[in-house]
């Protein structure tokens, strides 16, 4: 009898071990999945058509390429939301920003934030500094100081590698954002 329940004691310690890790695992395949761009939110609506619509804008020069960058309005059903987008042409495929037009707003108060601080971050001095902003959907606007030099930088996307430009004018990129605001702003006033 003390064997029989040995036995039934540890195929209920395997069973309850193996029920854990079964739950966990897709506790983590969830928590994956859950994370949508606001992009990813508004494109993928069941049951409505979805129209996209590209205003092309200058591109974006940076340190070692040109990088495109549009106005991407999507029409859902009665909704319309403007999305300012930034690709960087890859090896093996592109890397896209997709800013809402409520982020790409904060992003441009954020840049003027960070740009007064640079020559004073400057100044200090550092082996190494870095001063970011980061949208809801992982977007990334910053610059670092290496060596007495600023470099700007924008991290196109949350996940992966390869999927960030360097930029050392700071007036480029302003430009670029306004021009971003400007259009939206102007496609807006049309509806």
């Amino acid at each position: 009898m003390n064997q029989i329940f040995r036995s039934t004691k540890k195929v209920l310690q395997l069973f309850l071990m193996l029920s854990v890790f079964s739950n966990f695992s897709q506790n983590k395949k969830s928590e994956l999945q859950i994370f949508k761009t606001k992009m990813e939110t508004f494109a993928s609506k069941t049951g409505v058509i979805t129209k996209f619509t590209d205003t092309k804008l200058n591109n974006l020069k940076t340190s070692y390429s040109n990088a495109k960058t549009r106005i991407r309005k999507l029409s859902s059903g009665e909704l319309i939301a403007y999305f300012y987008q930034i690709e960087k042409p890859g090896k093996y495929g592109s890397s896209t920003a997709s800013i809402e037009y409520s982020d790409l707003l904060e992003v441009i108060k954020a840049f003027k934030i960070l740009k007064g601080q640079v020559d004073t971050d400057i100044k200090k001095n550092p082996d190494y500094l870095e001063n970011k902003f980061i949208t809801e959907d992982g977007f990334q606007l910053g610059y670092f100081v290496n060596k007495g030099k600023a470099t700007c930088y924008l991290k196109l996307e949350k996940y992966g590698s390869d999927k960030t430009l360097y930029i050392k004018d700071f007036n480029k990129i302003e430009s670029n954002f306004n021009e971003a605001k400007n259009k939206i702003e102007e496609l807006k006033s049309k509806e």
